[in-house]
Parts: C-alpha cells; sequence; structure tokens
C-alpha cells in the first residue's frame, strides 16, 4: 500500500537510509520518488529498478561532468554547435566540424590547429568541441598561451616543473589559445616542446591562432625548437586543422 506524505513504512525508511549511507543518492531519490507516486505499481519490477538504477547513473555522470567542466577552465564553459555555423557568410567547413565534435580525433590522439582573422570565432568553436569531448567525460584543460608559459616559468622557479608537466601530459585534451601573440625565448621554446612532445601520439592538442600555420616558424627564437614543435603538430596524418576567416562574430552581438 502506497504512503501519502512523509508517512513510509518502517523497512521503506530503512532502505532509504541505507542508500544514503552507501552514497547512493540518486538511487534514494528516484526510490523515495517512487515511493510518493500512487501509480508506481503500474509498472512492473524491472521497470521500477532499472529507473532507480538509471537516476543514480545521470546524478553521478552530471557530478562528474560538472567537475570537469569546471576544472577545464573555458573561456566558454557554455559553448555549443548552434546553427550559426551553417552561415555561409562564416565560411566553415560545418562537415569537417561536425565529425569533429564526435570526439574520435581525441580518441586516437590526434590534434587539432584552428587559424584564422580576430573574432571569426575560433576560441568559442574549440571550446564546444571541449564540452562535447568533456561530455564523453574526457579531460580538458584550457590555457592561454602566455599563461600557459608563465606557468611553466614559475614552475621552473618553485622546482616543480616535472610535476606540472607531467600533469599537463594527461589531460585528454590541451587547448592552447591566442598563439603566436609572443615570441619565445630558448626557455620558453623548450617549455612548449617539453609540453607537445610529452603528448605526441597519446593526447590530443588544440592550438588555436590568428597566425597561418606557414608563419609560426618565426615565433621561435631557436630554429632547432621550431622544428621539432611544429613536425610533431603540424603532421597532416596526425593533426587537423580549421581555418576561420569568416564573418565578424561581435557583428551578431
Amino acid at each position: 500500500m502506497k504512503q501519502t506524505g512523509n508517512e513510509f513504512s518502517k523497512d521503506e525508511m530503512i532502505a532509504l537510509e541505507h542508500l544514503r549511507k552507501l552514497r547512493l543518492p540518486g538511487m534514494a531519490s528516484a526510490f523515495e520518488e517512487q515511493l510518493r507516486d500512487p501509480n508506481a505499481d503500474l509498472k512492473t519490477f524491472t521497470q521500477r529498478f532499472c529507473q532507480i538504477i538509471d537516476q543514480e547513473w545521470v546524478t553521478r555522470y552530471d557530478k562528474k561532468f560538472k567537475k570537469y567542466l569546471k576544472q577545464a577552465n573555458l573561456r566558454f564553459p557554455t559553448a555549443d554547435l548552434d546553427d550559426t555555423i551553417h552561415d555561409p557568410a562564416r565560411q566553415l567547413d560545418v562537415e569537417s566540424i561536425t565529425k569533429l565534435n564526435t570526439c574520435s580525433w581525441i580518441d586516437e590522439g590526434r590534434d587539432l590547429l584552428i587559424t584564422g582573422k580576430s573574432s571569426s570565432g575560433k576560441t568559442y568553436l574549440c571550446c564546444a568541441l571541449a564540452i562535447s569531448a568533456l561530455r564523453q567525460l574526457k579531460t580538458v584543460r584550457y590555457f592561454k598561451a602566455s599563461r600557459l608559459i608563465g606557468m611553466l616559468a614559475d614552475a621552473r622557479l618553485n622546482q616543480q616543473y616535472f610535476d606540472v608537466l607531467d600533469s599537463l601530459s594527461k589531460y585528454d585534451l590541451l587547448v592552447i589559445d591566442d598563439f603566436g601573440l609572443m615570441t619565445l625565448d630558448l626557455d620558453q621554446c623548450r617549455d612548449l616542446f617539453e609540453v607537445i612532445d610529452s603528448r605526441d601520439g597519446r593526447k590530443s592538442t588544440a592550438v588555436i591562432s590568428q597566425l597561418p600555420v606557414q608563419d609560426w616558424f618565426d615565433l621561435f627564437q631557436e630554429n632547432t625548437y621550431a622544428d621539432a614543435c611544429l613536425t610533431r603538430l603540424t603532421d597532416k596524418r596526425r593533426s587537423y586543422r580549421l581555418v576561420m576567416n569568416g564573418r565578424n562574430m561581435r557583428d551578431l552581438e
């Protein structure tokens, strides 16, 4: 017999308490909802049990996704692939973007280079792809290039350099934004190389820049590191490219 209000049977109260103590809040919530539903008995035991399990899965998934999203530190944490990608004025390779949104390239440890003029939506698009990865519970971290370089310099001074490199090597997707706004001295060249090399062929890196790829070499003050970094990033067998030189997205605001 269904209970009304907060009047659950002793066995039901014990079951709810045990679920909460076992840290199964989704199952507890779904079970309590069923206890309050006068029509719950119209479903089979299997249907009701599956509903309880599904609610626990959704609760845990949402909690983990929110944790990963916060850790990613994305510039646009609510970005998505909206209808504007189909706007002809944006001159986007929609077919490639749609395929990239499946995140299979991240499963394969391949890289993505996004270039194009300022305000064409490069960062927003990359954040949307990153959120798709997060929804698959892949780990992501976003940095502006200057912030990443500065963090590595600080880590060296504080004798935490290798710990920081190790943490950067583990993200499924590392996003480096605004690459090309500064030239790289010898130490900075070495730092960027260490980051790229630690991920090469295993984890994916997305680089966003206003400069076309062919101009990246001149950013490095040390040619050996320029060759080493760009050979890894620009290998057409291991990286994808998107060029965005269409409509200024700020015109839509």
